[in-house]
């Protein structure tokens, strides 16, 4: 009878030194779901230098033409130019001559300068507006030119999945493999479906 005693109060005493052992133990916290998967999306980068496009050789055959023809329409100014500092350089050096020699008076040598300085303001007036015109013809010719080659430049990178296209030209970069410089195959490519002859269409 006690050995029977004895055993029910043993598995009592289990029974609630368990229970209090699971009352006491610590909840176990639920972990939050996972984040979802980034969406990173697939980079192709590629590399171009612009200031080949204007190699006389090996760039684009239409900037060629287009500097070729801006030059010639400006020609005549410019060897008018030419010509008026050749003249200038000839007065002023007989001028230096005359100071030296002392065969002229001076009022003569003054009137010699008076015309040197008149025609060192002309020839500088007409340097400073043919500069000028120079330049809006510039941007009249290059502008749509320009614009022309950056749309040619979409479409190619289009064509090839690139995502990214950095101008070496205009960004220093320390080192970059081969493979990515898209330069000369980009000329290549533009020059094959843009001929030299043909014109950009200008901006409306």
């Amino acid at each position: 009878m006690k050995s029977t005693t004895l055993a029910v109060a043993l598995a009592l005493s289990a029974f609630v030194f368990g229970a209090r052992a699971f009352a006491q133990a610590p909840a176990t916290q639920a972990r939050p779901p996972a984040p979802p998967a980034a969406n990173v999306p697939v980079s192709k980068l590629a590399v171009i230098y612009t200031e080949a496009f204007q190699d006389s050789k090996n760039g684009i055959a239409r900037f060629i033409t287009t500097l070729n023809r801006l030059n010639s329409e400006f020609q005549k100014v410019q060897d008018d130019l030419n010509q008026t500092a050749q003249r200038l350089k000839g007065l002023q050096e007989e001028i230096n001559r005359l100071q030296q020699g002392g065969a002229t008076t001076p009022a003569q040598i003054q009137t010699r300068i008076d015309t040197l300085d008149e025609q060192k303001r002309d020839y500088t007036r007409r340097g400073e507006d043919a500069k000028a015109q120079y330049q809006r013809r510039y941007q009249e010719l290059f502008v749509p030119l320009q614009e022309d080659v950056g749309k040619t430049l979409d479409a190619y990178a289009k064509e090839h999945g690139i995502t990214m296209i950095i101008d070496g030209s205009q960004t220093p970069i320390l080192y970059v493999a081969e493979s990515l410089d898209i330069t000369r195959t980009f000329i290549s490519y533009y020059n094959t479906k843009n001929p030299a002859t043909a014109q950009a269409t200008p901006p409306k």
